[in-house]
């Protein structure tokens, strides 16, 4: 294959790669989540009080992941994600723009 073919393969590849859909999180399922699971173990006021422990998108979903293994749960990363955003956008706020 010679270099021009490699550098038109190269372009095409990284075009399609912009073109695959992003996978968008669902807030709704994030909801349904968080109120068949976690809510057996916290409430909202944990996540609206002063002195929370979670300060960033990144500590969050790390927080919702831990309680996922301990609780055994089995979620996919898409259902963390879900309830990541979930919880972000009904109570914490954070910045999600990197």
């Amino acid at each position: 294959m010679n270099y021009l073919n490699k550098l038109v393969l190269v372009n095409f590849i990284t075009l399609l790669l912009f073109y695959l859909p992003v996978q968008a999180v669902d807030l709704k399922n994030g909801k349904t989540l968080h109120n068949e699971n976690c809510m057996r173990c916290h409430n909202p006021s944990q996540y609206t009080r002063e002195d929370r422990i979670v300060n960033s998108l990144d500590e969050l979903r790390t927080r919702i992941s831990q309680c996922e293994i301990m609780a055994e749960m089995a979620w996919f990363d898409e259902e963390i994600d879900d309830v990541t955003a979930y919880l972000n956008d009904a109570f914490y706020h954070f910045n999600i723009e990197k």
